[in-house]
């Protein structure tokens, strides 16, 4: 019984799909992440002075702060942008293989 409906569900066209879709878009949110990260690290390590630099004259917070609270930001927003599609497109993808296969 069980290897039965683990073969339904493989062979179904739309687990495929949402196979396809969820990795593809996994991997392009993981890439955008890794590169604003990573460009916020190189500049930490390549360009000290511009994220030293105070925000206007005789301030004590350096433009490096708002910087890295913004890549904390952008993390959530992705989080939630991922969340969004899960809900929208991937659930409901998920809901029409199993009324198929059930």
């Amino acid at each position: 019984m069980q290897q039965d409906l683990v073969h339904a569900i493989k062979s179904n066209p739309k687990y495929h799909e949402l196979v396809s879709k969820r990795s593809s878009f996994s991997w392009i949110m993981s890439v955008v992440m890794l590169v604003i990260y990573y460009a916020f690290i190189l500049t930490i390590a390549y360009d000290k002075p511009l994220l030293a630099a105070p925000l206007w004259e005789g301030a004590t917070m350096t433009v490096g702060i708002p910087v890295g609270v913004a890549v904390i930001v952008f993390a959530f927003a992705l989080t939630g942008i991922y969340i969004q599609r899960a809900n929208a497109v991937f659930d409901k993808l998920t809901r029409e293989i199993k009324e198929e296969v059930l």
